[in-house]
């Protein structure tokens, strides 16, 4: 499957911002998808994930109440919503993806990633 993210952007803090996780290719097997985060000079860290009928999702500490991630399968996209944003939430951030009936929560354990889109949130 490929992915190509979008939706990144400049934001003050406290403002939103929706991201957007397009999948192509093999998309009628079912897949879990995955948001994560790269900083500046930080590893990449789990965000959220969800499963391919959206009943299952997980979020990392930091975010939960702030973000949610949700899918259309349809449209074969996976969205993020991001509100109150803080300046602490910059980074580039990838989408990614994994035939699997259940999500993961470390980059290691998806196969397909997105390019990245950057969010910037300013102070």
């Amino acid at each position: 499957v490929q992915l190509q993210a979008s939706g990144g952007g400049l934001v003050q803090a406290g403002g939103s911002l929706r991201l957007s996780c397009a999948a192509s290719g093999r998309t009628s097997s079912r897949y879990a998808m995955g948001w994560f985060r790269q900083a500046p000079g930080k590893e990449r860290e789990f965000v959220t994930a969800i499963n391919w009928s959206g009943g299952m999702t997980r979020y990392a500490d930091s975010v939960k109440g702030r973000f949610t991630v949700s899918r259309d399968t349809a449209k074969n996209t996976m969205y993020l919503q991001i509100n109150s944003l803080e300046p602490e939430d910059t980074a580039v951030y990838y989408c990614a993806a994994v035939y699997s009936v259940v999500v993961y929560t470390t980059p290691s354990q998806y196969d397909y990633w997105g390019q990245g889109t950057l969010v910037t949130v300013s102070s």
